[in-house]
């Protein structure tokens, strides 16, 4: 993600998660904390339709636990594999990323609402199962979902970009 997709992921935030306040400082403070959370987005036509944010948990490890911290889809775009797009093409580069620090990835978590559709995706592309559900979170219940053995996607093309 380049400096200059910051309004518009933070626009894109601001719509994906509205219970959630200061979008664009939320965005940008996380994306200048590269390499230990990595954005990167979706785009067509020079329009960013759905933005990934990965984060490496407790520290710089050998073996990296990463989290799908946040994923957003545009609503007028979902259900067009935008979603499955960013995790399948993002991944790679992250673990690319890893490598040149001698890491390797070993976990991928994920915490979302216990009544997101998402989970579905995530099973399927990650191959995350639901570890345990917590009790009023957030504004709701939350599950925590581990891929043990994610997924290595094929690479397709998309690369953090990096201003």
């Amino acid at each position: 993600m380049l400096e200059s997709d910051l309004t518009a992921v933070a626009e894109l935030h601001a719509r994906t998660f509205p219970r959630q306040r200061l979008s664009r400082e939320w965005i940008e403070c996380n994306w200048r904390a590269f390499p230990r959370m990595q954005y990167f987005v979706a785009e067509e036509l020079g329009q960013v339709l759905g933005f990934i944010h990965w984060t490496q948990k407790s520290g710089f490890r050998d073996e990296v636990v990463l989290e799908l911290e946040q994923i957003g889809v545009d609503p007028e775009h979902q259900g067009r594999g935008i979603g499955e797009r960013l995790i399948r093409e993002s991944l790679p580069e992250v673990g690319e990323q890893l490598s040149t620090r001698g890491a390797r990835l070993k976990h991928v978590l994920v915490t979302t609402r216990a009544d997101n559709q998402a989970q579905r995706l995530y099973g399927r592309v990650l191959g995350a199962e639901v570890e345990v559900t917590l009790t009023n979170l957030y504004s709701a219940d939350e599950v925590v979902m581990i891929a043990r053995t994610p997924l290595r996607p094929l690479r397709m093309g998309l690369s953090p970009r990096r201003a």
